[in-house]
Protein backbone atom coordinates (compact mmCIF):
# COMPACT_ATOMS: atom_id res chain seq x y z
CA UNK A 1 0.00 0.00 0.00
CA UNK A 2 2.91 2.74 1.09
CA UNK A 3 6.43 1.90 -0.23
CA UNK A 4 8.99 1.32 2.05
CA UNK A 5 12.94 1.81 1.67
CA UNK A 6 13.36 5.39 2.03
CA UNK A 7 16.38 6.54 3.66
CA UNK A 8 16.58 9.16 6.10
CA UNK A 9 17.48 10.22 9.58
CA UNK A 10 16.22 9.49 12.70
CA UNK A 11 15.87 12.69 15.28
CA UNK A 12 19.55 11.75 17.02
CA UNK A 13 21.21 11.56 13.95
CA UNK A 14 21.13 7.25 13.33
CA UNK A 15 20.69 6.59 9.94
CA UNK A 16 16.50 4.97 9.13
CA UNK A 17 14.86 3.33 6.17
CA UNK A 18 11.09 3.40 6.17
CA UNK A 19 9.03 0.40 5.83
CA UNK A 20 6.40 -0.75 3.29
CA UNK A 21 2.39 -1.12 4.51
CA UNK A 22 1.11 -3.90 3.14
CA UNK A 23 -2.12 -3.68 4.90
CA UNK A 24 -4.73 -1.95 7.08
CA UNK A 25 -4.11 -4.03 10.45
CA UNK A 26 -0.54 -2.69 10.33
CA UNK A 27 -1.15 0.99 9.34
CA UNK A 28 -3.63 1.02 12.51
CA UNK A 29 -0.37 -0.57 14.59
CA UNK A 30 2.12 2.42 13.19
CA UNK A 31 -0.40 4.99 13.75
CA UNK A 32 -1.18 4.30 17.19
CA UNK A 33 2.85 3.61 17.73
CA UNK A 34 3.42 6.83 15.70
CA UNK A 35 1.14 8.88 18.36
CA UNK A 36 2.28 7.29 21.44
CA UNK A 37 5.51 8.50 20.08
CA UNK A 38 4.85 12.22 19.64
CA UNK A 39 2.76 12.08 22.66
CA UNK A 40 5.92 11.21 24.76
CA UNK A 41 8.09 13.50 22.50
CA UNK A 42 5.80 16.28 23.44
CA UNK A 43 5.86 15.06 27.30
CA UNK A 44 9.09 15.09 27.79
CA UNK A 45 9.85 18.60 26.05
CA UNK A 46 7.41 20.62 28.14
Amino acid sequence: MLKGGISGRSARGKRIHTRAIHSIDTDIKLNRALWVMAETLLESLR
